[in-house]
């Protein structure tokens, strides 16, 4: 497994999933979760809408992850997950880092060989850009090694993909200093 980090616009990443931070109603927000569904188009809205209308009327639980289609975006899928909210007292990285696993868990079952993660809860949600890095490497590190998940995973490569060039530097110098980095 390859992790890259990158700078840039995550709805125009030739993989095949990426993986929206989005709000529990699904409908669409700002940051990450607008421009996913700007460039989707009105029928991610709709698989969404109908998501919301069968299997998650109550909306998306914070940690949880769903797959939709990925529409007229570049990736065939998109995976929502619902990042903790530390200005709404969720400040447990537990819930941070099952965002993470949860997607790589879902990517696995789509049969995906790659996926690009935007920087989950590290915008308007409040959480520490270096603290979600950490908790990001962890995560896919935790799901690589676990027997019957990572192991049989057809997952080759992880991307990053942030939006601003001060993420991506504080991405980077995480991924340098972690565990298992190479550096």
């Amino acid at each position: 497994m390859r992790i890259d980090i990158l700078h840039g616009d995550i709805t125009t990443r030739p993989v095949d999933v990426i993986v929206n931070a989005a709000n529990s109603s699904l409908l669409g927000g700002g940051g990450v979760d607008g421009a996913i569904h700007r460039a989707a188009g009105p029928e991610l809205l709709e698989a969404c809408r109908g998501l919301r209308r069968s299997e998650l009327p109550g909306g998306l639980p914070v940690g949880a992850a769903v797959a939709t289609a990925g529409f007229r975006l570049p990736a065939r899928w998109v995976v929502h997950t619902v990042g903790p909210n530390r200005h709404a007292g969720q400040t447990d990285p537990a819930l941070l880092a099952s965002c993470f696993g949860k997607s790589l868990k879902a990517a696995t079952g789509l049969g995906a060989r790659s996926i690009a993660f935007p920087a989950i809860s590290a915008g308007i949600y409040g959480w520490d850009a270096r603290q979600v890095a950490e908790v990001a490497f962890d995560a896919v590190r935790s799901f690589w090694s676990s027997p019957g998940a990572g192991s049989g995973s057809p997952l080759e490569l992880v991307e990053f993909v942030l939006f601003s060039e001060d993420t991506t530097a504080v991405f980077r110098a995480a991924f340098e200093a972690s565990p298992g980095s190479g550096a």
